[in-house]
């Protein structure tokens, strides 16, 4: 065991699989032999692994992995941050890279359309504090509240959009009047018109551009404001000097990349409300039994293994449980896809987010927030949204470098035109062409705004997609096999056939007037078809998982 190296950086890694003795120097011979660790010195007792290494040639992945492969585990954590201010794939990947250098950090996906960064952590070893300060370090805002409602952002740009696009409009039909040779807007109207759209519009565009700067990166804002501000200056020049004006050139960029952003924005309201779907599944509050018996109401996120809850009919399970007192029945549908409501009676499991039947049942909690299946299928999907798909590889790759690639041959387009002889407004309006036509970055938001929108879809559907990959190689796919055909259906219970006297479903509905069971509703809204008047019923009855009495018309 060597000696620990005080001057380099230090990390300290959990262990599982330890033993013995000769376990703990295999796995510091393993983290000893990884190119840039120094030191590595395993506690067997505490089973943590102590490590100094020189941070440009190690990292905690390269660690945990040569650690793996020697048999032993780094049990490992999974982290979310809201990620403010990304606007491109250059922007991805400087937080990838950022998130990535924090220290036990064992691997990071950023995803651009959804703004959230998914980080897997060495269980223990990564301060949330440390991952925002590596963010903000980068230029960009971060907070660990995982994916954020993006209902809240939806709207936020609506009024600047609505703002731009009819200030934008008149552009639009002066260019159509253009080409029949005349012209319908003054110099000082096209002014009046473009100033508003360029400074407020543009607003977003100036301040991610300065992140981007500030962190000595490209991004594709800096496109959109280093095109539309030139074409925007110059005009303003003309309209005071004389020359051709291209207001309408950097209105509409602003016009249509915001509404670009919008639309984006709206698939991604749609993705995201399949996770709230799930999370409202989950009730606030709960009815807690406390040791004397008496109940107590009390946040369902208060719940522990071991406690007791009371679950009245038409209630929401607000945690994993298993049944202790009463009989009932449990609407899993949106849980687990079955469409029938499934008995339940002591000894039975229960689920976070079924709703409970005409029963009063007492439920033993073994499972309680992160912890329950609901938790459990809610990661999966934003696991699912944060991941990233093989072809995004191509895609962030062609992204790193397209920036600055951009800006070189608008650099080159100007200082051509100029050494051709040109005059300046014309060397300058070609190399703002060539900013212009590359700003919308289709490439890097295409892709993952598609992916969001698939997974989200799906997971409104009932269909759970483990990460990007799976999806893609979807495409492939020319036959699926279903082994349980009672699962693929609506949910909705409905009467096909009526035996027996044509006063049967008269009846029947009307003593299901009592009842919320699911079979209920449907013979009631197969009475509703028929235009059935239902009489009243009296003495009603329900006995969970046996059916419903009463009397009707005597």
């Amino acid at each position: 065991m060597a000696a620990m190296d005080t001057t380099l950086p230090r990390l300290t890694l959990p262990l599982s699989g330890l033993s013995c003795a000769s376990c703990a120097r295999r796995v510091e011979r393993a983290a000893a032999g990884v190119p840039g660790v120094a030191t590595a010195t395993v506690n067997l007792a505490a089973e943590t692994a102590e490590i100094a290494y020189d941070p440009g040639l190690a990292d905690a992945a390269r660690i945990a992995a040569a650690i793996e492969a020697a048999g032993y585990g780094v049990p490992e954590e999974r982290l979310v941050l809201n990620i403010d201010g990304m606007s491109c794939t250059s922007c991805q990947g400087r937080v990838e890279r950022a998130l990535a250098a924090v220290p036990g950090v064992l691997g990071v996906a950023v995803n651009l359309a959804t703004g959230a960064a998914e980080v897997r952590v060495a269980r223990g070893a990564v301060d949330t504090d440390a991952l925002v300060a590596a963010v903000q370090a980068a230029g960009y805002a971060a907070r660990p509240d995982g994916i954020r409602p993006v209902s809240q952002r939806f709207g936020s740009g609506t009024a600047i959009l609505v703002l731009c696009l009819v200030l934008t409009a008149p552009f639009l039909l002066d260019m159509a009047a253009h080409l029949a040779g005349h012209h319908l807007l003054p110099a000082w109207l096209q002014l009046a018109l473009a100033t508003p759209v360029q400074l407020l519009g543009g607003a977003r565009f100036y301040r991610a551009a300065w992140a981007g700067l500030r962190a000595r990166a490209g991004n594709m804002d800096q496109l959109v404001a280093i095109g539309t501000t030139a074409a925007y200056a110059l005009s303003v020049w003309h309209v005071i000097a004389g020359g051709p004006l291209y207001f309408e050139a950097a209105a509409v960029v602003v016009a249509l990349v915001h509404l670009g952003k919008w639309l984006e924005a709206r698939a991604k309201h749609g993705a995201a409300e399949a996770i709230e779907a799930l999370r409202r599944l989950r009730p606030e509050w709960a009815a807690r039994i406390a040791a004397d018996g008496s109940e107590e109401r009390v946040p369902a996120a208060a719940l522990r293994p071991g406690d007791r809850v009371r679950i009245r009919p038409g209630e929401s399970f607000p945690a994993d449980g298993t049944v202790e007192e009463g009989e009932t029945e449990a609407d899993e549908a949106l849980i687990t896809g079955e469409s029938r409501p499934v008995a339940k009676s002591p000894g039975d499991p229960v689920t976070a987010g079924a709703v409970n039947g005409a029963g009063l049942v007492t439920i033993r909690v073994t499972a309680a927030g992160e912890g329950t299946v609901l938790a459990r299928i809610m990661r999966l999907v934003q696991s699912a949204q944060a991941s990233k798909a093989p072809v995004q590889a191509l895609v962030d790759r062609v992204a790193a470098v397209f920036v600055p690639v951009v800006l070189l041959i608008a650099l080159v387009t100007l200082t051509g035109w100029l050494a051709a002889g040109a005059d300046h407004a014309t060397a300058i309006v070609n190399a703002v062409s060539v900013l212009v036509i590359a700003c919308p970055c289709a490439l890097g938001l295409a892709t993952p705004a598609a992916l969001v929108a698939g997974t989200g879809a799906a997971a409104q559907r009932g269909v759970l997609i483990r990460d990007a990959a799976a999806l893609e190689r979807a495409r492939g796919l020319d036959t699926v096999v279903f082994d349980k055909t009672g699962t693929l259906t609506e949910g909705r219970l409905s009467v096909v056939a009526v035996a027996g006297d044509p006063d049967t479903l008269r009846l029947a509905a009307a003593l299901q007037q009592g009842s919320e069971h699911p079979l209920a509703r449907g013979v009631l809204r197969a009475a509703e078809a028929e235009g059935i008047s239902l009489p009243a019923v009296q003495g009603f009855r329900a006995a969970a998982g046996r059916g419903v009495a009463g009397t009707v018309e005597g």
